[in-house]
């Protein structure tokens, strides 16, 4: 009877929802596994499962009162998880067919994210071959019973639910003693965890996931700024949202491709929030692709109409970028103020405060969302057509390994119209109640260590070039408060790893994305960190290497994962939407590149496809043969192309702009690190600098027109 009146008090209080098939607690010898948010989680899970079960608490747990009061009447069992010999008892437990609940963090998140998970608990699951059901707390954190107070704003009565996932196992794994079997368990175990996180997450669009974090954090809740240094609030930023979208919406067609030419700047991110609300979709434009890149991408993506600012364009010194496009409309957004009328206006003040009423119904987390474009180092630039889900998908796997909270600020430098700049960069601080500082271009290698330190910034993303480039300039202090710096888009230099490492005392963690996953695939996270890696791949993403003849260490990697495109729009088939589809079969995407996983599944980049060169009927990496050049010449930029050879098929071209290097220290180098004689170039060629995209990628349709130039 005291059970039932307390789930209907609870369920008054909380709006408990319990989401999932509960027929899966019926059989015996079930481990129930949960995330652990609050003092309410044990009462939540023996109000709402249908089972009775044995819960497992943590000894510290136990030292709060009420704690100790509410489990008065609760089979419970009182552990230390890190202690192997108190989970024995848990094991005599599960072997006689019982149910138990545990905890596999032990304590409660403090982050909001995923705790330390104790081996302890993988291994009991390990150990006796229980059926582990998962079950995801969400809510409970940010109520008082939580230990949120002073990141999160907290709610007297937030709605809490319980979402049940699919049986799962966890087989003893492979290890050469106890201890690596312990340690490999512990980490399935977290994988689990964090694979429950991303599949419960909610499926919004990307208006309305902006709504929730407005809900969640307050209208007043600082978040955004710019050069302007004018910090916008949720409530400015969807002022500025609801204008754009009423403004907009008269120029432009529900479900059109609209094109975006603006720089790293707030009101740059309030268009494309204008613009899904209202149905549009708009595509991001790469403007340091030049007129033929433009033309280009507008081709593929059918795209009529381009929203731009006269300010940028003047201040950029664009306006042969975008003069006498064909068939293509350029609309100055100064140019719309003008337009604004009584009307106008009262709808903007309705919108600022009941927004979720100006985003239209009929859109689904799957519909197209946003259009990126591929960088165009290897051909022409394609549409990349993601959904809403699909990038919101690549938010909550990011947030899932990484501890971001409302104290983080990001300082984004690298483009809007880059994936990185726009997932990692604006929807995950947005979506997450995270401050960021918008910055227009990654090229002022002097300001920006400056702007980091004066705006307090904790969380940097960049490549290896313009991490490089920041920490000549920066003063040791600048970085002092930085907790995240993380590298993508290019390989990690191991130098730029080290400066970073001495100068600043901050380890950079090295990722790995593709424009087509949203773009994070792998990264090293703090929990889960090696040297030489791009870490381990984002939880819910399947992956299979497929072998490529000639290279022996690696294979082709094909991903399927809820972050991956819808399709692609190509040049030579405007507006057609091609789905992605790999060697072996429709669903999942070929990435290009090849590489290698270690027993823990951590994953190294042996090289691009078309980054290989068949040189007497052997394949050979140009990453191998850029390697050579770095470590003959670490000063100096290098870069590798291929050219057509009579005799051997195909010959490496070095690029540098070391005027004195030569073949002999290439061959020293080859020795140096046991790389094979046909990985050393025969041809080098002295350049001033290596030609670069926007993005700060090697631009290597460029070096392979001047390769086959004789």
């Amino acid at each position: 009877m005291l059970k039932y009146v307390l789930r209907i008090i609870m369920r008054i209080l909380f709006r408990v929802e319990v989401q999932g098939d509960q027929s899966v607690f019926g059989p015996p010898k079930t481990l129930i596994v949960a995330n652990h948010e609050s003092f309410l989680d044990g009462l939540l899970l023996g109000l709402f499962l249908p089972v009775r079960a044995t819960f497992v608490v943590h000894a510290q747990v136990m030292n709060n009162r009420w704690f100790r009061m509410a489990l008065n009447n609760v089979p419970h069992l009182t552990v230390e998880p890190s202690n192997p010999l108190a989970m024995k008892a848990v094991i005599r437990l599960l072997e006689k067919g019982e149910t138990v609940v545990i905890f596999p963090e032990g304590r409660l998140t403090d982050t909001g994210s995923l705790m330390k998970v104790y081996d302890g608990s993988a291994f009991v699951a390990a150990k006796t071959g229980a059926r582990i059901v998962p079950v995801r707390i969400s809510g409970a954190a940010r109520s008082y019973f939580g230990r949120l107070s002073g990141l999160y704003p907290l709610h007297l009565l937030p709605q809490i639910s319980l979402h049940v996932q699919p049986v799962t196992s966890l087989p003893m794994p492979d290890g050469v003693n106890a201890k690596a079997r312990r340690r490999r368990a512990g980490e399935a175990m977290r994988r689990i965890l964090l694979d429950m996180l991303v599949q419960t997450r909610p499926r919004r669009t990307l208006y309305q996931a902006f709504n929730d974090a407005r809900d969640s954090f307050g209208r007043k809740f600082r978040l955004a700024e710019d050069i302007n240094m004018v910090e916008e609030t949720y409530g400015t930023l969807t002022t500025k949202i609801a204008a754009l979208a009423r403004l907009t919406e008269r120029h432009t067609g529900r479900g059109e491709n609209v094109g975006v030419l603006m720089p790293n700047a707030v009101g740059s991110v309030a268009l494309i929030l204008g613009l899904s609300a209202r149905g549009r979709i708009p595509a991001m434009l790469n403007y340091t692709a030049g007129r033929d890149g433009l033309i280009a991408a507008c081709t593929a993506a059918t795209i009529k109409t381009i929203l731009t600012s006269r300010a940028f364009i003047s201040k950029g010194k664009l306006d042969d970028l975008i003069a006498d496009l064909p068939s293509i409309r350029v609309i100055f957004l100064e140019d719309l103020r003008s337009e604004l009328n009584l009307v106008d206006k009262l709808g903007i003040l309705v919108a600022s405060n009941f927004p979720r009423w100006m985003g239209i119904s009929e859109q689904s987390p799957q519909d197209p969302a946003v259009i990126l474009f591929t960088s165009g180092s290897e051909g022409k630039p394609k549409g990349v057509v993601h959904s809403h889900d699909s990038l919101l998908a690549n938010v909550a796997q990011i947030r899932a390994v990484g501890d971001f909270n409302p104290l983080d600020k990001f300082m984004v430098a690298l483009p809007l119209f880059h994936s990185f700049g726009l997932t990692a960069g604006a929807l995950l601080p947005i979506m997450s109640g995270c401050k960021v500082f918008f910055y227009p271009s990654p090229l002022h290698y002097r300001l920006i260590p400056e702007l980091i330190y004066d705006r307090n910034c904790t969380v940097l993303f960049g490549t290896s070039t313009f991490l490089a480039n920041y920490a000549k300039y920066a003063h040791p202090y600048d970085f002092g408060r930085l907790r995240y710096v993380v590298a993508g888009a290019e390989k990690l230099n191991h130098d730029t790893r080290m400066l970073w490492m001495e100068k600043f005392g901050i380890r950079i963690l090295e990722g790995y994305g593709v424009t087509e996953c949203a773009p994070v695939i792998a990264v090293n996270a703090p929990m889960a960190n090696r040297a030489d890696t791009v870490g381990q791949l984002l939880p819910c993403i399947e992956s299979r290497l497929v072998p490529v003849p000639g290279i022996d260490n690696g294979g082709l990697l094909e991903v399927r994962a809820p972050n991956l495109m819808l399709g692609y729009l190509r040049y030579e088939k405007p507006g057609v939407l091609e789905f992605p589809h790999a060697e072996n079969g429709i669903g999942w995407y070929s990435t290009g590149d090849v590489v290698a996983m270690d027993d823990d599944g951590y994953v190294r980049i042996v090289g691009r496809v078309k980054r290989f060169a068949k040189i007497a009927g052997e394949m050979i990496s140009l990453e191998v043969a850029e390697k050579l050049a770095s470590t003959a010449s670490p000063e100096h930029s290098h870069a590798t192309s291929t050219r057509t050879d009579p005799s051997k098929g195909e010959a490496i071209v070095l690029f540098t702009t070391d005027r004195d290097l030569r073949r002999e220290q290439l061959a020293e180098a080859a020795r140096s690190l046991g790389q094979p004689e046909l990985a050393i170039a025969r041809d080098i060629r002295v350049l001033d600098a290596i030609p670069l995209l926007g993005t700060g990628k090697t631009d290597y349709v460029t070096l392979k027109k001047m390769a086959e130039d004789r």
